[in-house]
């Protein structure tokens, strides 16, 4: 089949837009699942069970059902009950919730790799708890989950196609209106396809510059 680079020409504003939401639903959702991520972490540290046990159903849960299933409850769902939210929004909510259950983990991970030394020194000083989690623990165990985090972004970003399914614009979904009305699908697919390959391979520098600047 030959290439069309007039077809490339005519898709091109409908990927721009497409490239902007899926950038923007990246974004928030990456935003919403490292914070969400780590408020299950320090939940799940408290000592009072009744908190951890509810906080470790849901998580478990949540981390044990497909992102496209949460994707229909929340979209077609929800609003049965009276919760009704825009596609964008929706799609910002699955993701940053389904990859706050990953992100979770890896906060564990790193709170749980800062040496006991650190704990006792805090302790010695007399240090609050509250700062010693904002001045001592977290920093050190943030340094250390950068690059994990920077593969779940990389994996959300990987996911964002799945947000056609409830009529988010993004790129893929772009690509099939485009293919639908003009009935040409190599060059719209193509073109996605090689923008999500540079956004992840730029998604990787920046991770890796995070990372070598945190460890200074």
């Amino acid at each position: 089949m030959k290439w069309d680079w007039n077809a490339v020409g005519d898709f091109m504003p409908a990927f721009w837009h497409g490239l902007l939401v899926t950038l923007q639903a990246l974004a928030l959702g990456s935003l919403a699942s490292f914070t969400l991520g780590l408020v299950w972490a320090l939940l799940m540290r408290t000592p009072a069970r009744w908190v951890r046990w509810p906080v470790g159903v849901v998580t478990e849960f949540v981390r044990n059902t497909p992102l496209l299933v949460q994707l229909f409850f929340l979209f077609y769902v929800l609003p049965e009950w009276g919760l009704a939210f825009s596609a964008l929004t929706t799609g910002v909510v699955a993701i940053g919730l389904h990859y706050s259950t990953y992100t979770m983990q890896v906060y564990r991970a790193g709170i749980e790799a800062v040496p006991a030394g650190q704990w006792e020194a805090a302790t010695a000083l007399n240090l609050p708890r509250r700062r010693t989690w904002t001045a001592v623990i977290l920093p050190q165990a943030v340094r250390r989950v950068v690059p994990a985090l920077g593969n779940y972004v990389i994996a959300m970003l990987k996911d964002t196609p799945m947000l056609m399914v409830i009529t988010v614009p993004e790129m893929l979904q772009q690509a099939r209106l485009y293919s639908q009305q003009h009935f040409q699908f190599t060059e719209p697919i193509t073109v996605i396809g090689a923008a999500f390959i540079l956004i992840s391979y730029l998604a990787s520098l920046l991770m890796r510059a995070l990372e070598r600047r945190l460890v200074r």
